[in-house]
Order: structure tokens, then C-alpha cells, then sequence
């Protein structure tokens, strides 16, 4: 299938497939922290994944769990912490976490796609958007349909996002000839290659997605077969943890921008 930029966001221009740095490269235990996306970027990574969570004190944080437990030297939810005691947490025992804007501010030639993890992180996201004026360089998305709903109404059209997950159920029903719902407005639909064992991207649902001026972007994908085969069915992004395979996959195929 032939792949082009979305006609209406500068966010999707680019002029291959999307490689997206997962969390910057979750397979080496510091993800979303600075010294995974600085080490994105050496890479020739420019479009990034990351999540955010707002502290007690409405803080935004680039973090992917609701709890500090997992990956931080730290115990405790975020949202009960002020960001002067989750700033002294270190990821795989030595790596802060960053807040948004310190990421947005130090890599001003990167996309983001923001996974919004918290109703709280909304319009405090927005709100920085705003303020940097960076609405080209963000897609908002979430599993929770009304989530991303919620920015695109603060934001406006200038904000481009994914959908949630009953979008994606309602794309994938279309797909198979079956009647849905779906919201409009969106410019990129993001997904896993199967979900509880049922099969999600395959031919159709590509096509589904290109009727309706969607981009389809993939995670978490870190074998090369996989990257392969999905490249071959025509997806626009790919999201991994391990960026030299993905890069070496594109490379081969002569789509690494």
C-alpha cells in the first residue's frame, strides 16, 4: 500500500514510515527519562513516545506507571507525591524523572506522541502545548476514548490525536463489514499488533484506517520479523523498545530517515 503524509497535520510528515523510540528505549530499564531520549536522538531517533502523569501538586511528569514501585529506587503514586519528592526518585537507581517541558525544551527538533495516563494530566498538558506553542510537534493519546477527547476539545483542531480504545474496537468492527461508531477528528489510530490474542492490524483494517485519512502506528514491536511484516502490510509507525533493530529493519529497506 502506498503510504502519504496526512494532508492536515505536520505532525505525520515525514517521509517514511515512523520509527517512534518507546518511552526512548524501554529495553535498557531507564525509560522516559532524559538519558533514554538523548540516547534516542544519538541514534537519529526524532519522533518519541512517552506518558504523563500530574503529581499532587499538578506537576507534569514524563512516567508510565501510576505507581513509582516498578522501575524507581521509590515507592508510592504519583498522584499523592509532590514533585519535590518524586524529583529525588531515579529510575533503574540513577536517572530522574523529567518533567514534560524540561523534555520539550531540550529536544526542540523532536515529536512527541504524549500517552496521557491520568484525567488530571489533560488540561495541564494542554496548557503547556500552549504556552510553547508546540502543537506541531505532539499527538495526544490514551486508552481512554473520553480522555482524548477531552484535549482535543481544549485544544482545537490544531491538536493532533489518536484514538482511544473504543475507537480502535470501532475501526477494527468497520473493518470487518460490521457496523461502529467512531469519533471524528483524529488523525492517526495507534494499536497493538493483536490484543487478548484477537488479531487487530491486518490488511483490512489498514484499509479501513486509509478511508478515513487515518495513520496506523503499531506497539510495542522489538522483533525484526514482526517489524517486517507489518512494514509490508503498509502501517505508517512503529514503536519499540529496542531502536538499533528498528532502525537496522529500516535501514535494510532503505526507509530510515
Amino acid at each position: 500500500m502506498t503510504r502519504a503524509p496526512h494532508p492536515l497535520h505536520p505532525f505525520l510528515t515525514h517521509p517514511g514510515p515512523l520509527p517512534f523510540a518507546h518511552r526512548g528505549g524501554a529495553a535498557d530499564g531507564i525509560e522516559n527519562t532524559a538519558a533514554a531520549f538523548r540516547r534516542a536522538a544519538r541514534l537519529g531517533y526524532r519522533y518519541f513516545e512517552t506518558d504523563v502523569h500530574t503529581t499532587a501538586d499538578g506537576r507534569l511528569v514524563a512516567f508510565h506507571d501510576t505507581t513509582l514501585d516498578r522501575v524507581t529506587d521509590a515507592r508510592g503514586r504519583l498522584d499523592r507525591l509532590p514533585w519535590e519528592q518524586v524529583r529525588r526518585a531515579r529510575v533503574g537507581g540513577r536517572e530522574p524523572l523529567p518533567l514534560f517541558e524540561e523534555l520539550l525544551a531540550e529536544f526542540p527538533g523532536a515529536r512527541w506522541n504524549v500517552d496521557v495516563k491520568a484525567d488530571s494530566a489533560v488540561a495541564p498538558l494542554v496548557e503547556l502545548l500552549r504556552r510553547a506553542d508546540a502543537w506541531e510537534r505532539i499527538c495526544v493519546g490514551s486508552f481512554s476514548e473520553a480522555r482524548v477527547a477531552r484535549a482535543a476539545r481544549l485544544a482545537g483542531p490544531r491538536l493532533a490525536t489518536s484514538y482511544g480504545m473504543r475507537g480502535v474496537a470501532g475501526l477494527r468492527l468497520r473493518s470487518l463489514g460490521l457496523p461502529a461508531a467512531v469519533r471524528a477528528g483524529a488523525v492517526c489510530v495507534q494499536v497493538p499488533e493483536s490484543r487478548y490474542g484477537v488479531r487487530v492490524v491486518d490488511r483490512r483494517f489498514v484499509r479501513q484506517a486509509r478511508a478515513r485519512g487515518l495513520q496506523v502506528h503499531v506497539w510495542t514491536v522489538n522483533e525484526p520479523d514482526r517489524m517486517r511484516a507489518l512494514l509490508d502490510l503498509g502501517v505508517d509507525g512503529i514503536m519499540t523498545d529496542h531502536l538499533e533493530t528498528l532502525r537496522a529493519v529500516l535501514t535494510e529497506r532503505g526507509a530510515w530517515v
